[in-house]
């Protein structure tokens, strides 16, 4: 069994997403739009999709051609009713395949800040006997609208949708919970210039990482692990 994973920046990668489905005997095939990998126009015999993130926006696919075709492959599998993941970029692509509006917030969230559930958060599947609040690592400057007839799961300060789901088992996630030490690491390094441009020191996101990771991973294993059990059902 295997699942397509699209990845849009070599420093995020399926992160702790890939001890899931290890588990599970699920082969991940990677997709790499920044490598000039050619977009699947379906999923043929794949369980699901995965959608990480990237430094782009939904709005730039006549920079970024590639994200015209992956949003074409999420139409596909939501039509064939397939699991999928959507991770930072991946949700907001996500999102935009639902028809909701993806756009600038009005400022970036970057670095390690409080994310709730929603009370249907707290009931879903995945998410069940999770905190109803803790530290998320976000990297994002986009927002987008609750798709229709998805549900809200989870929010944040400065972002009224941090997570949804759609139908029984399509996610989003606009923040990340699959990061690593050495991925916050390379996160950080990758992106020094957006670092600088919004006053925003490296060394304390890696430093609050050793806080933060060993509860945020531990929540990250558990969701994830049920969101792979779906690709087995």
């Amino acid at each position: 069994m295997r699942v397509i994973v699209l990845q849009h920046v070599q420093c995020e990668t399926l992160g702790t997403i890939a001890d899931a489905l290890a588990a599970k005997g699920v082969e991940a095939q990677y997709v790499r739009s920044h490598e000039g990998d050619k977009i699947p126009s379906e999923l043929g015999d794949a369980a699901g999709l995965i959608v990480m993130g990237g430094p782009m926006g939904v709005y730039e696919q006549d920079l970024h051609p590639f994200l015209r075709e992956e949003l074409h492959l999420i139409e596909s599998a939501l039509q064939h009713e397939r699991p999928i993941l959507g991770v930072c970029l991946g949700s907001q692509l996500l999102a935009a395949a639902l028809g909701a509006s993806v756009r600038k917030n009005t400022a970036k969230e970057i670095g390690w800040y409080s994310v709730t559930l929603t009370p249907s958060g707290r009931e879903d599947s995945l998410w069940t006997g999770v905190s109803a609040a803790f530290m998320g690592f976000h990297w994002h400057g986009d927002i987008f609208d609750l798709p229709r007839e998805a549900v809200s799961l989870a929010f944040s300060g400065l972002t009224p949708c941090q997570a949804f789901r759609y139908g029984r088992n399509v996610y989003g996630f606009l923040f990340h919970m699959e990061v690593t030490a050495e991925m916050v690491e390379a996160m950080v390094d990758t992106f020094q210039d957006e670092l600088r441009q919004e006053g925003i020191d490296g060394r304390d996101l890696i430093t609050k990482a050793g806080d933060n990771l060993g509860q945020l991973q531990q929540i990250g294993a558990s969701v994830y692990r049920r969101w792979v059990a779906l690709l087995v059902e």
